[in-house]
């Protein structure tokens, strides 16, 4: 997803005069064109992250567009403040684009993961947060709002599931229909939950845009009030907004995520997902124990 970001960037640097990139010393070579090209619209601004979203925001007070771009941990957790304050509660425009995910950087330990991103972010109110499965459905999605003057959090991910859906934002995929239960796979999940529900007879249903929440497309795809949610990050931080929307339904819900742990084992991501439980295997396990509850 991260070479993608740097294609559509590059392109819509050349169509929309309004687009400003920083940096935050992540990416550098990745843009050196676009720093040749654009050397008044792209910065590294280094390693200041907090100080990055207090100058971008300034920026978008001049009607430009911004987009800060470093790894999640030091774009969500260390600027958390400047993303409530000079971004939502100023109700400024403004794009950010984080890679790493919840442990993508499995090796470099617990300072370069962030499985808490959407947890904490859900609660600024007007903050979009985005969380695309593949390299093009970020570019559509992105193309679709960077322009929309709302704050808005793009989660990307080493990962990549293995096809695209065509996505819309705020507005959820209905990926296969079904009796017994409802499967919610979020971004980078969908490969797994996928192969997880192929023989069960359940609704899966398909998120990219967590906030604003599609609570439509779940009502209208939960008769059986039994609701498996499937999330790449901590757990449950989607819990409210599916208790919310299917209220006063009573539900059986269960959620699959990363637990509320530090990740001490160094070691590839996909050894934290076996760790943790993020497989084939225990989601049918979890499906299976919500069927027959």
């Amino acid at each position: 997803m991260r070479k993608q970001f740097v294609v559509t960037l590059e392109s819509l640097l050349s169509e929309d005069k309004r687009i400003t990139l920083l940096l935050g010393d992540i990416g550098v070579f990745g843009f050196h064109q676009a720093f040749e090209k654009y050397p008044e619209r792209v910065y590294n601004i280094g390693i200041l992250e907090q100080a990055t979203i207090g100058l971008a925001s300034g920026l978008a007070m001049l009607d430009l567009i911004p987009v800060v771009h470093t790894i999640a941990p030091f774009l969500v957790e260390r600027s958390f403040e400047q993303l409530k304050i000079d971004f939502a509660y100023q109700k400024l425009g403004g794009n950010f684009i984080s890679v790493g995910a919840s442990y993508d950087y499995a090796a470099l330990g617990c300072t370069h993961h962030c499985p808490g991103d959407v947890g904490i972010l859900k609660t600024i109110p007007g903050m979009e947060i985005i969380t695309p499965g593949t390299d093009k459905e970020f570019d559509s999605l992105f193309r679709q709002c960077y322009a929309n003057g709302k704050p808005t959090y793009f989660r990307l991910s080493e990962k990549n599931n293995t096809e695209s859906s065509e996505v819309h934002f705020g507005k959820a995929n209905v990926i296969k229909k079904g009796t017994k239960a409802t499967v919610i796979a979020i971004g980078t999940m969908l490969d797994l939950v996928l192969e997880a529900t192929k023989d069960f007879d359940v609704t899966l249903l398909y998120y990219t845009t967590l906030a604003p929440f599609d609570s439509q497309t779940l009502k209208e795809n939960s008769e059986s009030g039994r609701i498996l949610l499937c999330e790449p990050y901590y757990s449950g931080a989607l819990s409210s907004n599916i208790v919310k929307a299917l209220f006063p339904q009573k539900i059986i819900f269960d959620t699959l995520g990363v637990p509320c742990e530090f990740m001490e084992n160094y070691g590839k991501a996909e050894e934290h997902d076996k760790y943790i439980g993020l497989t084939v295997e225990n989601i049918k396990l979890r499906i299976k124990q919500l069927v027959y509850a």
